[in-house]
């Protein structure tokens, strides 16, 4: 016999017997094993993108001074760079990429021994980086790109002129874009002779992948809970901020880091 439930938040829900519940779960396993293995497929194409030697030398601001591209592998070949919306001026980072970054530190002893370093990469200067990251009480290495070419080679940062014209290069497509700063993730290979190579870069939703917590949330009954919002990740807060009264307004917009002159991530791109 089939009956509905309903609770808080959540529609009538049809209810089956076991027998029932276990033959629908096996059709939704055989789908979620096609998916997986076209995700496997997926991930096979992506090593097998060709690479751009990387020519330009680049200057990062870090914990000890002055570092290179090539120092931010710390003796290894892989290198992940997460482009972490904080521009010079603002007053803390984007909430948003300080939620994705909320997944990054217990990753880190796991990616080294897989050959791979995370490191983090932003235009604000090392004095702001350093009070918000120990505000957070982050420990991944974080790394200062203010006055380097790096986020405009790498389509994250854009020029006010650019701004003004209201079109921007994002997510490989000349769009709209609130912020004159924009997340993404770029991924470096560096050979035994020292050459370094691009082989990979994601943006917007391509980012989701990244965030261990939305994986959770698209397991249990609401999901991410977030198809009623104006504004999708207007529920996100900095992790230290949760309970000062904490209430989502399905109509707000995104507000805008302190002087940043402009919206955050006012809406997740496809």
């Amino acid at each position: 016999m089939t009956t509905r439930a309903s609770s808080s938040g959540i529609q009538a829900h049809e209810v089956v017997a076991p027998t029932e519940w276990i033959a629908r779960r096996k059709e939704l396993l055989r789908k979620e094993k096609e998916f997986t293995k076209l995700r496997d497929e997926l991930s096979r194409q992506r090593r097998e993108l060709p690479w751009e030697r990387v020519e330009k030398q680049y200057a990062f601001e870090g914990p000890n001074g002055r570092q290179t591209l090539a120092d931010l592998f710390d003796g290894r070949s892989q290198l992940i760079v997460y482009h972490f919306m904080f521009g010079p001026g603002w007053e803390e980072g984007c909430p948003s990429c300080s939620f994705l970054a909320d997944h990054f530190d217990g990753s880190l002893a796991h990616l080294a021994n897989r050959d791979v370093t995370l490191a983090v990469v932003s235009r604000a200067s090392r004095a702001q980086i350093e009070a918000f990251r120990r505000r957070m009480g982050w420990s991944f290495r974080w790394v200062s790109s203010f006055g380097s070419d790096f986020n405009r080679d790498y389509r994250v940062s854009f020029t006010k002129e650019e701004m003004a014209r209201g079109n921007v290069n994002y997510n490989y497509d000349v769009t709209e874009f609130p912020s004159e700063e924009a997340p993404g993730a770029s991924v470096f290979y560096k050979n035994n002779a020292g050459e370094i190579f691009h082989t990979y870069s994601s943006y917007a939703r391509g980012l989701d992948i990244l965030v261990g917590t939305y994986n959770f949330l698209d397991l249990v009954p609401k999901g991410r809970d977030e198809d009623g919002l104006t504004f999708t990740m207007a529920w996100v807060r900095h992790h230290d901020r949760y309970t000062e009264g904490y209430f989502v307004d399905p109509k707000a917009q995104y507000v805008a880091p302190k002087g940043s002159g402009s919206s955050c991530c006012a809406e997740r791109q496809s």
